[in-house]
């Protein structure tokens, strides 16, 4: 496990490289030293307001977390779906950033250092298959569970993210013809299984009540045996199972290591996962995939970040 924080290096301030991780509930940024050791990391919420709100926001993580130092370079891991090459952002969970080019506006608050934007659960596939949960993984998928799902695949040791930079979205990928819509504006995706704020929504309307209805809220009713939500695990880790079964199908996948908030419940998502990949996974190939929960939590898309922002081919 990368420590969360770490004392000073040594080093100049110009080996640093700034890390940032947007997603929809919140805001990272950190400095990250040559040896991936973290300085400096600061968080926001993500503010529910229009996209301005959420780049003032975004800057003052930026400011708090850099000091007096200077970077040779940032990484931003970003959830999706992005366009890499025109640097801009369209998260299905942030509404108001849709084409926001937060690449470039990044680019022009540090001043001069080069800017790699990817997929946030990119990000973080690189960090577990670097020093995590992925190492040794011929063939991987990482996976943020969260507000969102989101995916990025790492193949014969390369990150392979596409032409735009959203290969591996297995979040939006249809396990369910005749589903519900998801804000993406397709039916049945993974993530209207899966993702935290899906869960709980299926729970409340299946009638669980709680006074802060959350997943960390939900994954205590199921350890306490509540049926409504041990029902919405099972339907997590059906859809779950699902759609890893049709990546490991169309990939050639050796593992897959889930991240975000909803892996933190890992205890009653393992279960029902491990039970529906039995039923999903048919063919050889696909039974050898391995699923395992992220090793480094939530430290895992600011290394990544960093390492990118360190060696931008990787991309």
């Amino acid at each position: 496990m990368v420590p969360e924080t770490a004392p000073a290096t040594g080093r100049s301030p110009g080996h640093a490289v700034l890390a940032i991780d947007i997603g929809g509930t919140k805001l990272a940024a950190a400095l990250v030293d040559q040896d991936g050791r973290l300085r400096g990391r600061t968080t926001r919420p993500t503010p529910p307001g229009d996209a301005e709100a959420i780049w003032t926001a975004l800057a003052a993580a930026v400011t708090e977390a850099m000091g007096e130092e200077t970077v040779i370079g940032a990484g931003m891991g970003c959830a999706g779906p992005l366009d890499t090459v025109a640097g801009t952002a369209s998260p299905v969970n942030i509404p108001s950033w849709r084409g926001f080019p937060v690449r470039d506006r990044l680019a022009a608050l540090l001043g001069g250092p080069p800017v790699t934007l990817v997929n946030d659960a990119v990000a973080g596939a690189v960090a577990e298959y670097r020093h995590g949960a992925g190492r040794g993984s011929r063939a991987m998928l990482g996976m943020v569970v969260s507000t969102g799902v989101g995916g990025g695949l790492i193949l014969d040791g390369k990150v392979y993210a596409g032409p735009t930079g959203n290969a591996g979205h297995i979040g939006h990928t249809t396990v369910d013809l005749n589903g519900e819509r998801c804000p993406c504006g397709s039916r049945g995706c993974v993530e209207t299984f899966t993702s935290g704020t899906s869960m709980v929504r299926w729970a409340r309307a299946n009638g669980w009540t709680h006074p802060a209805p959350d997943g960390a809220a939900l994954a205590a009713d199921a350890r306490a045996g509540h049926q409504v939500a041990l029902a919405a695990f099972d339907r997590a880790g059906r859809g779950l199972a699902a759609g890893i079964a049709s990546a490991a199908a169309l990939c050639d996948l050796d593992r897959v290591v889930i991240g975000g908030g909803v892996s933190r419940s890992w205890d009653v998502l393992e279960p029902p996962l491990v039970r529906a990949m039995r039923d999903y996974a048919g063919l050889a190939f696909v039974r050898r995939v391995t699923v395992v929960p992220s090793e480094l939590g939530a430290e895992a898309g600011l290394l990544g970040a960093a390492a990118l922002a360190h060696d931008p081919e990787l991309v």
